[in-house]
C-alpha cells in the first residue's frame, strides 16, 4: 500500500463560490462534474496513482471547521496561497508554521466554513 488516503471530499454549500475560492487560492483549475447526482469540482491529479479529491455538494454533506483536516499541497508557494486566502473570501486560522525538514503548513477556513490545511515541503526563504 503506497498511501492509505486515496480520495477526499470537501463539502460545499455554494459550489460556484467554493470553486472560485480554491481556484484563486491554489492558482489552478478544478474540473466540474456531476457524479451519482452529486455536484463536484475535482482537484487536479494527473493519474490514478495519485491521491485525488473534490469539492462536493450533495444532500447530507455539510461544511464545518471542527472535523478532519485535509492538507492540500501548494507546491513551493505556501506564502502566496496564504496571501490569497483572505482575498478569496476565507480566513487564516494558523499562519505559516515551520515543521523542520517536513516543510511548513497553514490552516485556513474556506468560504464554505471548512477547516483546511495548506502544506509545502519547501523550507522558508532565508
Amino acid at each position: 500500500m503506497k498511501n492509505v488516503i486515496n480520495w477526499f471530499e470537501i463539502p460545499a454549500a455554494d459550489m460556484d463560490r467554493a470553486v472560485r475560492f480554491y481556484e484563486g487560492v491554489l492558482a489552478t483549475k478544478l474540473k466540474r462534474e456531476n457524479f451519482g447526482g452529486s455536484d463536484m469540482a475535482v482537484f487536479p491529479h494527473p493519474d490514478a496513482q495519485q491521491t485525488g479529491g473534490a469539492l462536493v455538494k450533495r444532500e447530507g454533506s455539510k461544511p464545518w471547521a471542527a472535523g478532519t483536516v485535509v492538507y492540500l499541497d501548494v507546491g513551493g508557494d505556501l506564502d502566496g496561497a496564504v496571501a490569497r486566502v483572505q482575498k478569496a473570501g476565507g480566513k487564516v486560522l494558523v499562519p505559516r508554521t515551520e515543521i523542520g525538514p517536513d516543510g511548513a503548513f497553514a490552516v485556513i477556513v474556506d468560504t464554505e466554513g471548512n477547516g483546511v490545511g495548506l502544506h509545502t515541503h519547501a523550507a522558508a526563504s532565508a
